[in-house]
C-alpha cells in the first residue's frame, strides 16, 4: 500500500517539552493573580518526526523509505537531526519484536492493548534507552512529552513504564523474557535479535542449521545498512565514482561504490544516468547472467520482472557494450514508467505487460531471446536490513502464492529463451521454498531439457562463502550484500 503524506497528521500534534522547563514567552497572562503560566518549548522536531514516521508505518502501511525523506523535508530537518531521527525511525523499527516483548512486560499488560499512539511512543522511548546514548533521564523525559502531545490522559502511564524499562539494559531485559536457547533455540534468537519466529526458522534451515551463523545473520539484518551505488560500465568509471562522492569502490562488483552518506539523488552521476543506487549483491547476479559463456547469437536479452529497473539499467549498459539490446517486461505500469526512467539512453524497450504471456503475445514469443533475468517477485527477507517493516508484515501464508507466481515465471522464461540460451533465476530471499523448490519444482514442469550452470566462476574470483554450487547464495554477515540467490539454466 502507498505511502500516505503524513502532514495531516502531524501537524495537529500538540507539542510540549519537558517538565520544569523555564517560560519561553512574554507577554500578558490570562491565568488569575496576573502570573504567568509556565510555557513548554516545543518537542524537538527529530523525535517527532521519528515518532510520525513509524506511526504511519503501523497507521497506514507506508514504508519507512518512502514516508520518512517527506516527513524530514517538510520538518526541514538536515544533518545530525535529520541523521537522528532516521536513526530512531529504522531502530525502533527493526527492534520492534524486542520492544514489544519488553514493553509488555514493563506495562503489566500486553502491547496489543495500549492505544496505538501511546505503543509507538513508547517504542521510540525504549528503543532510545536500551539502544543509544541518550541518557535515561531524558529519554524518559522526552517520551512523556511525546505522549502528552498525542494522548495527554497517558502521560502517567507513560511515565512509569518508561521507567520500568530503565530497570534493565537491553541484554538483562533478553536474559528476563527470551526463552532459554539450551531447550528453544529459534525462539531465543527471535526476542534477542527481533525476528519472527518463522523467519528465524527459515534462516537456519537455509544455513544448515548452523545457529551460530543465524545469530551472526540476525545481527546483521538490525544493523544500518550502507548505500551502494552502481557506476553503469561504459558510462561512468567505478574509481571516478568513488572519488567523485568521497566513497570506495566495492568489495566484489566491479561496478559498486560504497557510499559514505548523504542524498544519493544529489549526485550528478545517479542524476544524469551514468550511475544508480543498487545493492551490490543485485549487481552481482545481473552481472553473472551477463557473464555466462554462451554459443551463437547473443544480441537478445529478456528481463522478464524489470521494475524498478535497477538490474534493467545495468543490463542495458553491458548490453551497450556489446552490441545487444533488452527487452524489459514489467506487468505495472507505475513500475513501468520507472523502468523506462532507469534506462533512458540505454539500448532497452520497455514493455508493459505479464511475463507469464510468452508465447501468447507477438512481442514475447517462445525460443527468442538469447540471455534472460527472472528477478522474480518474492517475499523480500533478504532485505530486511533496508526494509525492516517487512520482517512483521510478512507472513508464511504468503509463500503459496509466491512460489506458484515464481514458477510460473520461470517457466515462462524457459519457454522465451532459445536452445542453448540461458536463464537466471533471482530472488532476493533465501528462503528455501523460494529458491532451490521453486526452481526444481519449475525445471522439472517446464516440459523442455535444462541444465543447471555452475553460478560461482560467474561471481569475482576469490569471494567467500559460496557454497557448494551450483546455486549461490548471498548474505549480509559473509558478503556485505542482501541476500540475494542466484541459479542459472541452460536450456537444451
Amino acid at each position: 500500500m502507498g505511502a500516505r503524506r503524513p502532514g495531516r497528521h502531524w501537524r495537529g500534534l500538540r507539542v510540549t517539552a519537558p517538565e520544569g522547563t523555564r517560560p519561553t514567552r512574554s507577554g500578558p497572562s490570562t491565568g488569575r493573580g496576573g502570573d504567568r503560566r509556565p510555557v513548554r518549548p516545543p518537542l524537538d522536531r527529530p523525535r517527532r518526526a521519528a515518532y510520525e514516521a513509524v506511526a504511519a508505518v503501523h497507521r497506514d502501511d507506508a514504508f519507512a523509505n518512502l514516508v520518512l525523506p517527506i516527513i524530514l523535508r517538510d520538518e526541514g530537518l538536515f544533518g545530525r537531526d535529520a541523521a537522528f531521527a532516521t536513526e530512531l525511525t529504522y531502530g525502533t523499527l527493526r527492534h520492534l519484536g524486542t520492544l514489544d516483548a519488553i514493553l509488555t512486560d514493563a506495562a503489566g499488560r500486553d502491547v496489543a492493548r495500549i492505544d496505538p499512539p501511546v505503543r509507538d511512543a513508547l517504542r521510540l522511548g525504549a528503543y532510545q534507552l536500551l539502544h543509544t546514548r541518550v541518557p535515561a533521564h531524558a529519554a524518559v523525559s522526552s517520551t512523556v512529552d511525546l505522549v502528552r502531545s498525542v494522548a495527554p490522559g497517558a502521560t502517567g502511564f507513560a511515565n512509569a513504564v518508561m521507567r520500568e524499562v530503565s530497570t534493565r539494559d537491553a541484554d538483562a531485559w533478553v536474559a528476563k523474557l527470551a526463552p532459554p536457547m539450551e531447550t528453544d533455540p529459534i525462539g531465543h534468537l527471535a526476542l534477542a535479535y527481533s525476528h519472527p519466529q518463522w523467519i528465524v526458522r527459515a534462516f537456519s534451515e537455509a544455513l544448515g542449521g548452523d545457529l551460530g551463523e543465524t545469530a551472526r545473520l540476525l545481527i546483521e539484518d538490525n544493523e544500518r545498512p550502507p548505500v551502494h551505488l552502481c557506476a553503469r560500465p561504459g558510462l561512468i568509471d567505478p574509481v571516478e565514482l568513488a572519488d567523485q562522492v568521497g566513497g570506495a569502490p566495492g568489495a566484489f562488483s566491479p561496478y559498486a561504490v560504497y557510499l559514505p552518506g548523504g542524498a544519493p539523488g544529489d549526485i550528478p552521476a545517479v542524476a544524469d544516468g551514468r550511475a544508480h543506487v543498487q545493492d551490490e549483491g543485485s549487481q552481482l547476479v545481473a552481472a553473472a547472467l551477463a557473464a555466462a559463456p554462451l554459443d551463437g547469437p547473443d544480441g537478445r536479452w529478456l528481463d522478464l520482472c524489470a521494475g524498478p529497473g535497477g538490474k534493467a539499467g545495468l543490463l542495458g549498459a553491458l548490453a551497450a557494450q556489446r552490441g545487444a539490446r533488452v527487452t524489459a517486461v514489467e506487468v505495472a505500469e507505475h513500475r513501468a514508467r520507472l523502468v523506462s526512467l532507469a534506462t533512458r539512453d540505454l539500448p532497452v524497450a520497455v514493455l508493459t505487460m505479464d511475463g507469464r504471456d510468452v508465447g501468447g503475445d507477438p512481442k514475447l514469443p517462445e525460443q527468442h531471446f538469447d540471455r534472460v533475468l527472472v528477478d522474480a517477485p518474492c517475499t523480500g527477507l533478504g532485505s530486511l536490513r533496508r526494509r525492516p517493516e517487512s520482517r512483521w508484515r510478512r507472513q508464511p501464508s504468503d509463500l503459496p502464492p509466491l512460489t506458484r507466481l515464481q514458477r510460473e515465471l520461470l517457466g515462462a522464461a524457459l519457454r522465451a529463451v532459445r536452445p542453448g540460451g540461458l536463464v537466471a533465476y533471482v530472488t532476493c530471499s533465501p528462503h528455501t521454498v523460494e529458491t532451490h523448490v521453486t526452481v526444481t519444482e519449475a525445471a522439472r514442469r517446464s516440459g523442455v531439457p535444462v541444465d543447471f550452470v555452475d553460478a560461482r566462476p560467474l561471481l569475482p574470483a576469490g569471494m567467500p562463502g559460496l557454497g557448494d554450487g551450483p546455486t549461490v547464495q548471498l548474505w549480509p554477515h559473509r558478503h556485505g550484500t542482501d541476500a540475494m540467490f542466484l541459479a542459472v539454466l541452460r536450456r537444451g
